[in-house]
C-alpha cells in the first residue's frame, strides 16, 4: 500500500511529480528565512537546500517524462495500475 502516491490501494494519493513540487516550494520557503543570514552554518545550509533543489527538479522532469510514457502508452490513470502486475 502507498501512503503518498496514487495507486489501487490509494486512489485518492497524489502524482509523484506534485509531492516532488509541493516539498520544493517548502524548502524554497524555508530558505527565504536564512537567506540573509550569514554565519557559516546558515550558509552551509542554504548551500546544500540549493543541491536539493536542483536535484528535486531534476527528479520533477523525470517523474514527469513518466507519467508522459504512461499517458500515451495506456492513457489516463484509471482504477487499474496501466503497469506492474495486476
Amino acid at each position: 500500500m502507498t501512503k503518498f502516491l496514487r495507486s489501487e490501494s490509494n486512489p485518492d494519493g497524489q502524482k509523484l511529480e506534485d509531492i516532488l513540487r509541493a516539498i520544493r516550494k517548502d524548502i524554497i520557503t524555508r530558505c527565504q528565512k536564512v537567506i540573509d543570514d550569514s554565519r557559516p552554518e546558515a550558509e552551509h545550509v542554504l548551500a546544500n537546500n540549493m543541491q536539493i533543489l536542483n536535484m528535486l527538479t531534476d527528479a520533477i522532469h523525470l517523474a514527469e517524462d513518466s507519467s508522459h510514457v504512461l499517458d500515451k502508452a495506456f492513457g489516463p490513470a484509471g482504477d487499474s495500475p496501466r503497469i506492474g502486475s495486476h
